[in-house]
């Protein structure tokens, strides 16, 4: 796990979960977007991925992550106290902040969190790849399974992103590995059977073309989540790396305006000052 800041005076702090096969750092960008309007910005690597240990790739147990992920925000809550903070995640992240947050302690913590493009009710590659998934991922949880890779899957339609991405040395390209694949089928799962009892604030954003994840689940999550603070965002056309989009300004303008609104109830934040 590593993690980063950016931004010196703070009225919220925004932490980011990156995606499947990506890191932290590439979303220095959106960070600087962020600071700009006075939020401090995290970033956590995840096991397996960017600047943290493990096999490039491999993924053990995305219960690990997600429990990662509360302990992360605990810690920068310790050190920041009074600020209210946000977790952010994308794809695969996103599966991971919302699992974070469906435990009581963790959402106590948060006022809301931010979604985009989120790893709900994913299929396998093949029917037969969910039915011997489980296993195989105990005999040979590292093995590279070609058939699931989504590697030629446009994600932007910007094609400097594209480029920018699968040339970045900390971005994964390989194949999915066993064990993470069903990882990720394993917590979608869990998600969706548990859409219900989502209670955290929560703003989901997804584009209506993207090929990796499903935009009608996160209409399933808005529609069908517990939550009284909830707001969902879907964009024509746009693929699955939203933030890399040519319209990323629009998007996390979106963002930014909806935490704006989600701290209108807390008007006297204190400021927070790093060195």
């Amino acid at each position: 796990m590593v993690s980063c800041l950016w931004g010196n005076e703070v009225r919220g702090i925004v932490i980011i979960i990156h995606g499947l096969n990506e890191h932290g750092g590439r979303y220095a960008h959106f960070a600087r977007q962020l600071t700009s309007r006075k939020f401090g910005v995290y970033a956590m690597d995840w096991i397996g991925h960017g600047g943290s240990d493990g096999l490039h790739g491999y993924v053990p147990s995305l219960d690990h992550v997600v429990d990662d992920t509360g302990a992360f925000l605990e810690k920068i809550r310790a050190e920041n106290p009074g600020v209210p903070c946000f977790l952010f995640g994308h794809s695969t992240g996103g599966a991971i902040v919302l699992k974070a947050a469906s435990y009581p302690h963790v959402e106590n913590m948060l006022e809301g969190i931010i979604l985009t493009s989120p790893a709900l009710r994913v299929k396998p590659a093949h029917p037969i790849v969910g039915a011997i998934a489980p296993i195989f991922s105990l005999v040979a949880p590292k093995f590279q399974f070609k058939g699931a890779n989504k590697r030629g899957i446009p994600v932007s339609r910007d094609p400097a992103a594209m480029v920018a991405k699968y040339t970045d040395p900390l971005v994964y390209t390989g194949p999915i590995r066993v064990r993470t694949g069903h990882e990720i089928l394993r917590i979608s799962s869990y998600l969706m059977q548990n859409i219900k009892s989502v209670t955290v604030p929560f703003l989901v954003l997804h584009g209506t073309a993207d090929k990796v994840t499903d935009p009608l689940a996160s209409q399933d999550l808005y529609n069908n989540a517990a939550s009284k603070f909830k707001d969902i965002k879907l964009y024509d056309g746009f693929l699955h790396d939203l933030l890399f989009e040519p319209e990323r300004e629009e998007i996390t303008g979106d963002i930014i305006n909806w935490m704006e609104k989600k701290l209108q109830a807390r008007p006297n934040l204190g400021k927070v000052k790093y060195w």
